[in-house]
């Protein structure tokens, strides 16, 4: 007797369907499972038998061979369980086979036959559709998910139990709704509507650092500031995230995507709208930050952080592997990680902040100067962060400590994140009509070949450029950040092509010299 069901597994954010195979035969009783199975799918031959014999029938006294095919691909997680025990009722002829043919099953089985969450919902329902299956089996808690891909209809189950009710057309038990899958501590990731309540006009002075980070929400580039302890490093990159619009219905489903991989994704909310905010400890490992794992390969920051803004605050103090590890992400915007099992490629399209101090104390800019580092030492700790990751940055900005009229006036007419947010929406908006024929949608995704090619600057400005190139003050990376830069600033003042003063304007915040007072007046209150 032999019945077979579907299931689908995940590498990475792409999915394959499974075909999960059921033979009982005659010979000692024994339950094998063969198809590249790691140790946790290996785990579903304990589970299923517990939760087939408490689910009104008994497990076969006979030989068992579950197969999951192909068996080229390797096969880790636990949302087998359910396309294995129905493939088992079907063999024992207890389910009709014909109406598995169109079905794929996910979920994990406790003992007792109940189903419990599994993580990846997103990505396997999307990889089953484009398979052509019409229905797709999850658990309760994780229909609301699996509902956000249309083109199949999702029916969530609380237990084998009921499974086997609605394929057979029986009564369906009442069965207790299943708690849902216990969550990462929120810690790990924020999205920005959580860092919604913080606003900008509430920093004291920094103007020229408020319209960095303007600039950088606006054409999503990376930004590096540098400042003493306390200056206000980190409140101006919690105040990024507010200044971004809202993710796209595309972009809201990659970045639940990964979320979900992740197992971090909130059952209540299964689609994310804002973009997220990971701010990492500077003990992370690489694997935390960039992914990986053990047993099974997992998203790391660089991801969790796609289509949003990864801060990393103390940036010296994280290990060197970890910052050249975001040296490809970068430039790419995915993350490969390889494994002597498997490969898993993941998206990694973030807007990184760095905050560095300037000297291993932090007290070589303040206004007392009592940093006693030595040369030496403020060379060393300056050059952890290496020279390729310093040119991949856009702006660098310098922040100096306030006098004191300068924090007495607190509140002395900067203007609020909600009234930035709208100049910010605006810039994009006029990025999203000149590329939208391409598939890019910022100024800093743009390559610097095409940027040259279709969107030329002003002769003035491009004069300004070849200065800089013959000079030796810029390299061709850097020559294309600054035409990145300088669109857009124009985009922000609405002009058509970028004049010889948003050039400038471009190369003060790449060099981290003082802004001019044109770009300075936006975020002075009108």
């Amino acid at each position: 007797m032999a019945a077979a069901t579907h299931s689908v597994t995940l590498d990475g954010l792409s999915g394959r369907p499974i075909e999960v195979e059921v033979d009982i035969s005659g010979g000692l009783p024994a339950t094998v499972l063969v198809g590249l199975a790691d140790t946790m799918v290996n785990e579903a031959r304990d589970r299923c038998r517990s939760a087939v014999s408490n689910s009104g029938t008994t497990w076969p006294d006979q030989r068992v061979t579950i197969n999951l095919a192909p068996s080229t691909l390797p096969k880790s997680g636990s949302h087998y369980d359910l396309a294995i025990a129905l493939a088992v009722f079907a063999a024992k002829s207890l389910v009709p086979t014909e109406g598995l043919a169109d079905a794929v099953f996910l979920g994990e089985l406790a003992l007792d036959g109940r189903l419990r969450a599994i993580r990846g919902v997103l990505p396997a329902t999307l990889a089953a559709v484009e398979a052509g299956f019409d229905r797709i089996f999850v658990p309760e808690v994780n229909a609301p998910e699996a509902e956000l891909v249309g083109g199949a209809s999702v029916i969530g189950v609380r237990s084998l139990r009921q499974t086997v009710a609605l394929l057979t057309g029986g009564d369906e038990p009442d069965d207790p709704p299943v708690p849902p899958l216990d969550q990462t501590p929120s810690t790990s990731w924020t999205s920005a509507d959580r860092l919604g309540h913080l606003d900008l006009a509430d920093i004291a002075g920094q103007e020229d650092s408020r319209m960095a980070l303007v600039v950088a929400a606006a054409g999503g580039h990376h930004l590096l500031m540098t400042g003493p302890p306390g200056i206000g490093k980190t409140m101006l990159a919690q105040r990024l995230p507010g200044l971004l619009p809202d993710l796209t219905h595309e972009q809201a489903l990659a970045v639940s995507a990964v979320h979900s991989v992740a197992g971090v994704l909130p059952s209540d909310a299964p689609l994310l709208h804002r973009p997220p905010f990971l701010d990492p400890h500077h003990t992370a490992s690489a694997v935390a930050i960039v992914g990986g794992g053990s047993r099974v390969v997992r998203p790391g920051a660089l991801s969790l952080a796609h289509h949003g803004v990864l801060f990393l605050d103390e940036a010296p103090e994280f290990a060197s592997n970890v910052l050249e590890a975001l040296r490809q992400p970068l430039e790419s915007g995915h993350v490969v990680v390889s494994r002597a099992a498997m490969t898993a490629a993941y998206p990694a399209q973030f807007q990184l902040v760095l905050a560095a101090n300037p000297c291993p104390c932090g007290l070589s800019s303040a206004v007392s100067d009592q940093c006693r580092c030595t040369p030496l030492m403020r060379r060393r700790y300056a050059d952890r962060l290496s020279g390729p990751i310093r040119d991949r940055i856009d702006i660098h900005r310098s922040l100096s400590p306030l006098s004191r009229p300068e924090l007495v006036e607190v509140l002395s007419g900067g203007r609020s994140t909600a009234a930035l947010a709208v100049d910010v929406a605006e810039a994009r908006e006029r990025q999203r009509h000149r590329l939208q024929a391409t598939s890019w949608r910022l100024n800093s995704e743009i390559p610097g070949v095409e940027l040259r090619k279709r969107w030329p600057i002003s002769d003035q400005g491009r004069l300004l450029v070849d200065q800089q190139l013959r000079s030796a003050k810029l390299n061709p990376r850097s020559a294309d950040r600054i035409l990145r830069l300088c669109w857009t600033i124009a985009d922000l003042h609405g002009h058509a092509v970028p004049t010889g003063d948003d050039v400038d304007t471009a190369l003060s915040l790449r060099r981290g010299t003082p802004l001019g007072s044109a770009l300075r007046d936006l975020v002075q209150a009108s």
